[in-house]
Order: C-alpha cells, then sequence, then structure tokens
C-alpha cells in the first residue's frame, strides 16, 4: 500500500503484506477454480491487426514460428554507466547472424527481442541482422527496475508517471532516438514481492501508454507475489488481464500460475533449456489438464552478454555455450511434447498462434 506521496504505508508491515498477498492468492484461486477456461481470438478481432517490427508493420499472415522472448545481447554494465553498444556491430552480426539465419531455416518467422533501454538496447542492430536474416524482429520500449535498480536511468527516480510515459510514447510515435525504428511493446522489470513505490510508478507509466497505444505490456516478474500485484494494479485501472504478459513465470507456482491465466493472463515460460526440460514439460502439461493452453507463452530468454575481458569487450553466450542459440524448443521441448501426445494444432497454438495473439495490434 502507498500514502498520496507514492511512498510505502509506514503503518502496514512485512508481516501484514505477506499475509494480506496470501489471502489475495487464495480468492484469486478460489475463483480460477470455478471459472471455465479462456476463449480463442476469433476472426473479428484479427482483422485489421498488425505487428510492429524493427523494420516496420507486418500483417499476421504466413508468419511461421515464433520466438516471443528472447534477447541478442545484452550490456549487464548498469545505466548512464557508458555509451552503449560497447561491442563492434560487425562482430556482433558475425557471430549472431549464423544463429538467426538457423531460425528462418527451420521455418520461424518472428523474434521478440527483449533487452529494454540502459541494459543494451540495439535496435541498429537488430534492424540489420533482420535485414540480413529475413527474420522479422520486435524491439521495446520501457524500463527494468528488477535487480535492485541497476539499469534504471536517474530520471526514472524523479520523473512521474505522465513524464516518463511520454517519454515512451515518443519512441512509438517517432522512433527510437534518431534511428525511426519503433517498438512493438512495453518491457518492464520488477524483484520479487508486491511492487515497490518506483516499480509501481512504470507500470502506472506503462498502463498510459497501453492506453493509447495498445502495446502489450510484458514484465520479468520475480515471483508470483509480484504478478499479482501487477495484475491487481492493471485491473484497478480498468485493463484487462490479457494485455499483461508475466515473463519468468516458471518462477512461480502451479496455482499462481493456474488462477491468472484463467484471470486472462498470459504466461511466459521462457528460460527453456535442456537441462531443465522435464520442469518446462510438467508445467505445460498441467496448463494443458487445466485448459490453458491458449494462455501459453515458450521461450529461451537467450542472447549474449557484454563482457569486458582484460580490455577486450566480447560477446558471451548467456549459459557459456551449453545449448545451441535458440534450438533447444524446436529440437527437444517440441517433439518430446508430440511424444506425450500434443497434438499438431496444440503445438501450432503453443507456438504461432498465441505470440500473434498476445502482441498483435488493432488499426
Amino acid at each position: 500500500m502507498k500514502n498520496s506521496l507514492g511512498t510505502r504505508d509506514i503503518h502496514l508491515s512485512k508481516r501484514n503484506q505477506n499475509q494480506l498477498c496470501i489471502r489475495q492468492w487464495q480468492l484469486l484461486i478460489l475463483i480460477a477454480l470455478l471459472s471455465g477456461p479462456v476463449s480463442l481470438w476469433s476472426q473479428e478481432e484479427a482483422k485489421g491487426a498488425f505487428i510492429m517490427t524493427v523494420t516496420g508493420k507486418i500483417g499476421l499472415e504466413n508468419l511461421g514460428s515464433i520466438l516471443p522472448h528472447e534477447h541478442v545481447t545484452t550490456d549487464f554494465l548498469g545505466a548512464e554507466i557508458a555509451p552503449q553498444p560497447r561491442y563492434s556491430k560487425d562482430n556482433a552480426i558475425t557471430t549472431i547472424l549464423p544463429h538467426l539465419k538457423n531460425l528462418k531455416e527451420k521455418g520461424y518467422g518472428l523474434f521478440f527481442e527483449c533487452t529494454p533501454n540502459y541494459i543494451g538496447r540495439d535496435v541498429e542492430l537488430l534492424k540489420a541482422l533482420s535485414e540480413l536474416s529475413g527474420l522479422k524482429i520486435v524491439t521495446n520500449t520501457g524500463y527494468y527496475a528488477a535487480v535492485n535498480k541497476k539499469f534504471l536511468p536517474k530520471h526514472a527516480y524523479t520523473e512521474s508517471s505522465k513524464t516518463l510515459a511520454e517519454r515512451w510514447e515518443k519512441e512509438w510515435q517517432e522512433g527510437i532516438g534518431n534511428t525511426r525504428i519503433r517498438p512493438g511493446f512495453i518491457k518492464l522489470g520488477v524483484g520479487k514481492g508486491p511492487l515497490d513505490a518506483i516499480e509501481e510508478k512504470l507500470l502506472n507509466a506503462a498502463l498510459i501508454l497501453h492506453k493509447k497505444s495498445g502495446l502489450q505490456m510484458t514484465m520479468h516478474t520475480g515471483d508470483g507475489e509480484a504478478a499479482l500485484s501487477e495484475y491487481q494494479i492493471i485491473t484497478k485501472a480498468g485493463v484487462d488481464g490479457k494485455n499483461m504478459i508475466w515473463v519468468h513465470a516458471q518462477n512461480g507456482k502451479d496455482k499462481e500460475r493456474i488462477a491468472l491465466a484463467k484471470r486472462g493472463v498470459w504466461i511466459s515460460l521462457d528460460g527453456v533449456s535442456s537441462e531443465k526440460m522435464d520442469s518446462y514439460i510438467n508445467m505445460i502439461r498441467i496448463l494443458k489438464e487445466n485448459q490453458l493452453l491458449p494462455r501459453l507463452l515458450i521461450s529461451h530468454d537467450y542472447g549474449w552478454g557484454v563482457e569486458d575481458e582484460k580490455g577486450t569487450i566480447n560477446l558471451v553466450p548467456f549459459d557459456k555455450g551449453k545449448n545451441v542459440p535458440y534450438q533447444t524448443i524446436h529440437e527437444v521441448l517440441l517433439p518430446r511434447l508430440q511424444k506425450l501426445g500434443f497434438t499438431k494444432a496444440e503445438i501450432n497454438l503453443i507456438t504461432i498462434e498465441n505470440p500473434i495473439k498476445a502482441y498483435s495490434l488493432k488499426p
């Protein structure tokens, strides 16, 4: 809870906050258990819709398979410490392009790049990679407040939600910087537990822009309590749960994922890897048993980190090369799901229809 100044209510202890959150989850889970499955998108809803990529608007037809939460390059140095990008563009293209071409050859047509501003977003690189690979790529606007606010610019603390929203709206309307490249969704990041004052201010800024643009709100979320807090804030603002993607929903519990999915929230199980395959299959199976595959998104959350190694800037795979970039879903997860009885229609729902529905925009 917060007072009129946006600070935490000093009368609400952490223990009481936790008890309140537990009661709220219990109520939401009860409502979910009594609810039926969510409905699929109608043809009328899809009419005239589009996705905004780094090379411009595209229609929704013949997109192929889609990866809804990935990265290309991410710089973990921190906000406003050094000019970005710190790497050679040519080196980045040489390193990453073969993997995007491989995706295109495997039937993928669309790739959502989720690196926010101040943590390495490089839209000119994304445009070059898209043009060279033939893979359509989508970038974002918004700020990332997770990891102890390490990636927030100074003005994020002093400006109002309205002013922050205006910054992001300018990127949506005019393009990012001088590139004329427009974002296709809003990316936020929050930590664990109920949102704090800064996180809530950023979400309110996202809500302002969402209401004007329709851009989806994609939120790196520390745990189920944080997801519930996000859901409560957006619904209090009159926005439906379908306009929220719970990124890293694998960090929550099955009952939390079921409860929010039945309220329309998108459940993003990203971070798929060979090492964690059994866990992801089990989470997906439980969603299917609850008729919630229409709210599921799956991705790798893969990319390259920018690292300074004795004065030399290198691009290092997130997992130090344990998995072939962007391939584990196609090569391992989907065949395993098919062996478990998932139909072609269900696979297409998860890998094509759901991402389109989650991220598409109305004219």
